[in-house]
This record gives structure tokens, sequence and C-alpha cells, in this order.
């Protein structure tokens, strides 16, 4: 029985978080989405600034044991489901398009909104974001359960609220420190995914 994309995904990103407990800021500096530029951070012994790489490399890095559980519970929760009703061949695709674009997104608002000391984006937020869209576009009236507050709702309305949370959270700066538009991205992503494979009658649509 071959593991399911889900899973490998989760994996990959929890080996990645112990590596960083050894490695420590070397995979920061060298990983994680940096502002257009070059800085000398002294904390971090290291000249950093954005590389291609880093679109992707920093969805694999998380800042803390809740930040990581938090991005691998809901994948957990709403992964199984999308790339099931997809296939693994085009759940991943979603969900590194959902990366990909989220990153491009937040490069655009860090190196525009950057005036002082650059400060790092990671995680796989953006990923998970896309995730939570497709759920809403492909199970549209299936219930599920918020953790705080419990409160059951259709999926469509989960995604709908959160998208709006996201968008006035980025629009008010709200949060400090969260990537809001970055989350925003990743939905995005999945979304343009998504309208490209029902626009070509994708049978799973």
């Amino acid at each position: 029985m071959n593991p399911s994309v889900t899973g490998v995904l989760i994996l990959l990103n929890v080996a990645v978080f112990m590596l960083q407990g050894v490695a420590g800021d070397v995979l920061l500096a060298n990983f994680a989405l940096w502002p257009l530029g070059r800085f000398a951070l002294p904390e971090l012994h290291a000249v950093v600034g954005f590389h291609p790489w880093q679109l992707l490399t920093s969805s694999l890095l998380h800042a803390s044991v809740t930040h990581i559980f938090l991005n691998m519970f809901a994948l957990y929760m709403f992964g199984r489901s999308v790339e099931a009703a997809l296939g693994p061949r085009r759940f991943l695709w979603l969900y590194f398009s959902a990366v990909l674009v989220a990153a491009l997104v937040q490069l655009l608002v860090v190196s525009w909104g950057t005036t002082g000391s650059p400060y790092p984006t990671i995680g796989a937020s953006g990923g998970v974001f896309g995730v939570l869209l497709a759920f809403g576009m492909l199970f549209p009236r299936q219930r599920v359960m918020l953790l705080i507050p419990p409160i059951p709702m259709p999926a469509w309305l989960l995604v709908t609220a959160y998208g709006l949370i996201e968008l006035a959270s980025g629009v008010f700066g709200t949060e400090q420190g969260v990537a809001h538009f970055a989350h925003l991205g990743g939905m995005l992503g999945a979304y343009a995914v998504l309208r490209r494979w029902r626009a070509r009658n994708a049978s799973v649509l």
C-alpha cells in the first residue's frame, strides 16, 4: 500500500522541523522566505536575502511546536478528503501551487513594506489554506466542526469566513507576525488550479 501524499507531506514537515532543532539558524538564513535584496543580520551571523528556492523551502520550516502542530493537524483533517477526490498527483500539484502563489504574494508584501530589519516568512500555511479552499469547493455542504468555539457549519461557510478574516486582518494589520496575505495567496493559488481543471471538464470537479 503506497503512503498518501498527505501523510508524506506531514512526515516531511516534521522531519525538517526536527532538523531545525539541530541546524538552528542555518536553515532559517538560507531557506526561509526573505525580502528582495541583501541584508546583514548579526544575530544570524549571515547575510540574508531572497533566493528562488525559498518560494518552496520556506513552507517546510516552522517557528514552534504549536505552529507546526496546527498546520499539520489542518492538513491531516482536510488533506485526506481532498487527495481522495483529486488523486495523489493532482493533490500534490494543487498543494504546491498554493505554496508557490502564497510565497509570491508574501514576497511582494514584505519586499514592498520592509522599512527596517527584514524578517523571514516560514510555514506550510499557504499550502494548508489552499487545501482548505479546495475542501470548501469540493465538499461545500459537508459539516465541519470548529475547535474554538466548537460550532458546526458547512464547509463553504468556514472557508468564506476564514478568507474574510484573513483579508480583514491583513488590511488592518491585526495579529502582527502572521502572514495573512500569504494565506490568501494560498487560497488564490488553489482556486486558480481548481478553476482551470473545471474549465477543462475535469471529472473530479
